[in-house]
């Protein structure tokens, strides 16, 4: 289990279904490397971990209930999607932590791993493979995209009122920047103009700050953005 903070919420997500991903690796042949055909075999063990009564799905929904408190789940999902837990132990080094304290903020109930983030960073591959035009997936990376823009305002009012939530504030409000400079970075590429200096150098200050440790949680979705801001830049 690659975890030090879990509870008896979300200790199965820290050890399935990736732990059937280990298995594999040692079982099987050198050559067994496809790992979009291993997302695609996961996602079967999944589901069979899950008639069995582990948690590691259903336990989300569970920890972002109290966070959310009066509030409907759907716009908190929208960031809790898109974010993982830091990495290499950062996470210590950030707060103090005994084993009294409760485990139960955003961090907590965050998935080890961003699948949507993952779908997200493969369409921007694909669409940047589509040079010079940029259409395949251009219209789902917008929608995705606006999604995550806006989700902000309507995230705000749960924020506002969570004390276990307040402290993301700025995290929202980045993600928003971020998602706003993507759609910036396809306007780029849809009209084939090169963005000026000044833009280039604002969103790349923003790209950064997403990643601040005492967050203590990374947004997977910078690096895809990354890539399209890269790309939007090296127009002719």
């Amino acid at each position: 289990m690659w975890a030090e903070y879990v509870t008896p919420e979300n200790v199965d997500s820290r050890i399935w279904p990736r732990t059937a991903c280990i298995a594999e690796r040692f079982w099987s042949a050198q050559e067994v490397k496809d790992v979009e055909d291993m997302y695609r075999r996961l996602e079967v063990v999944s589901k069979n971990l899950e008639e069995l009564g582990i948690t590691h799905r259903s336990y989300y929904n569970k920890m972002l209930l109290p966070l959310a408190g009066k509030y409907n789940l759907d716009s908190l999902k929208v960031l809790a999607d898109i974010v993982e837990p830091v990495k290499f132990y950062t996470r210590g080094n950030t707060h103090e932590y005994t084993q009294m304290t409760p485990l139960n903020r955003l961090v907590d109930a965050a998935r080890p791993e961003s699948h949507r983030a993952r779908k997200f960073r493969n369409m921007v591959n694909k669409m940047l493979a589509d040079a010079p035009e940029y259409r395949t997936n251009r219209e789902t990376i917008q929608q995705w995209l606006t999604e995550w823009r806006d989700n902000h305002f309507k995230l705000k009012p749960i924020l506002e009122f969570s004390l276990l939530l307040k402290e993301i504030i700025p995290l929202s409000e980045d993600v928003s920047s971020l998602a706003e400079a993507g759609l910036q970075a396809l306007d780029y590429l849809e009209n084939k103009k090169q963005p000026p200096q000044s833009w280039l150098e604002n969103v790349t200050s923003l790209l950064e700050r997403p990643q601040k440790p005492e967050y203590e949680l990374v947004v997977m979705i910078a690096p895809a953005i990354r890539e399209l801001i890269n790309a939007a830049g090296s127009l002719e």
